[in-house]
């Protein structure tokens, strides 16, 4: 095994993962934009520095629909674990999300 390197072994499925040294640091992500195709889903990890006049992608990570919701689940599961032990994660100044694009729709012809 090459010292550079942490390997992880899934208990479930015996599926090794290898992690590089050069990786193994992350990257730092404060805004992620997200779109999708018909075939794949595509989140662009940012980051927006104060002084910086842009944002810059760190990261891109292209997902197919079926992986992508296998993500959803799994960061929801780990954010309820999250809030069971360290408290309820605040997000201040969040406008509330809808389903429609342009706000609540009242139904009216």
């Amino acid at each position: 095994m090459n010292d550079n390197n942490q390997n992880k072994q899934n208990p479930q499925g015996g599926l090794q993962i290898e992690l590089p040294q050069d990786k193994s640091a992350g990257v730092y992500s404060n805004l992620a934009m997200i779109a999708h195709s018909p075939t794949e889903f595509i989140v662009d990890f940012a980051s927006m520095l104060a002084g910086m006049p842009k944002a810059v992608v760190r990261s891109r990570i292209i997902l197919a629909p079926e992986h992508a919701k296998r993500l959803l689940a799994a960061l929801q599961e780990n954010i309820m674990k999250y809030e069971k032990e360290f408290g309820k994660i605040e997000i201040r100044n969040q406008q509330p999300r809808t389903i429609a694009p342009f706000g609540n729709p009242k139904g009216e012809a």
